[in-house]
């Protein structure tokens, strides 16, 4: 039988096993879900505009939050033109049929992005001007992403770790 303290240390170490998993989880879905939270509120304030003008309004908005040169990721460009496309339909008619677009259109976005080592979660995480900054907390962005650019709600002062790799030092300031 295990004795106070390495029983303790087991549990301490499957809760944090637990709690790590949780957090990552919940970081990717709740960057991707932003990213389509801010695509829609886009989409909305533009939905009356000729489709054409509406989706390169939006483009250019998303690809300048992410740091992305159009010229330099075309291929991304042009998802991201299908995919607010998508939810400029949406926008327009909330039906079924545009519900299915907006998510094949998403997933060819993320498939694009995934040729880039990189997803819709991370472009929302490490590049965007709109990140939140827990995200940070629990995967610090990586310190040779090229083209990062500084944002203003993350702190210049940023963690080399995720928050459970730190010390008491850290946090307990």
């Amino acid at each position: 039988m295990p004795h106070l303290v390495e029983e303790l240390r087991a549990e301490a170490d499957a809760a944090i096993a637990a709690m790590r998993a949780a957090a990552l989880a919940a970081r990717q879905v709740h960057a991707r879900a932003e990213l389509m939270r801010h695509m829609l509120t886009t989409a909305r304030k533009v939905k009356d505009k000729p489709k054409a003008e509406a989706v390169e309004t939006v483009v250019r908005e998303w690809m300048d939050a992410w740091n992305l040169d159009r010229h330099d990721w075309p291929h991304i460009a042009r998802e991201m033109e299908a995919f607010t496309a998508a939810f400029h339909d949406y926008a327009n008619d909330p039906s079924n049929t545009h519900d299915a677009r907006l998510r094949e259109s998403c997933a060819a976005l993320d498939a694009a992005l995934a040729k880039q080592d990189t997803s819709i979660s991370e472009q929302m995480a490490f590049r965007s001007q709109c990140a939140h900054r827990w995200w940070e907390l629990v995967e610090p962005t990586p310190a040779d992403l090229p083209g990062a650019k500084p944002r203003p709600s993350i702190p210049a002062s940023r963690p080399d770790a995720p928050f459970w790799e730190a010390g008491c030092a850290d946090f307990c300031r």
